[in-house]
């Protein structure tokens, strides 16, 4: 069975959190917003899209982070308006959010 038969959309939230005091998403609040994105499409009912927590992808930097799959699209975020704005562009109607790409 491959993914596309199972989920159309996955979405990988980095919640990863450092104690050395280097940069990482788990500052930035993903793991809330993560939490919203997740309440946001069983609230919204949106069928095969799945919500994770992600450990450590690497892009500490650039945090907060998520990728969605199948297409690797890497996203930026901060609130939950740029959650809800991810949610009704791509995963609702397919387009990508260029602003909040990196």
């Amino acid at each position: 069975m491959t993914m596309a038969q199972i989920y159309k959309y996955h979405l990988f939230f980095c919640t990863h959190q450092r104690d050395d005091g280097s940069a990482n998403c788990g500052e930035h609040g993903s793991q809330s917003l993560r939490d919203y994105a997740k309440q946001r499409v069983k609230e919204l009912k949106i069928k095969k899209v799945r919500v994770n927590n992600a450990g450590c992808l690497n892009r500490c930097k650039l945090g907060p982070m998520l990728v969605i799959y199948p297409e690797g699209t890497w996203y930026h975020f901060e609130t939950e308006a740029d959650i809800d704005e991810i949610i009704e562009s791509h995963l609702l109607n397919n387009t990508i959010v260029e602003r909040l790409v990196k």
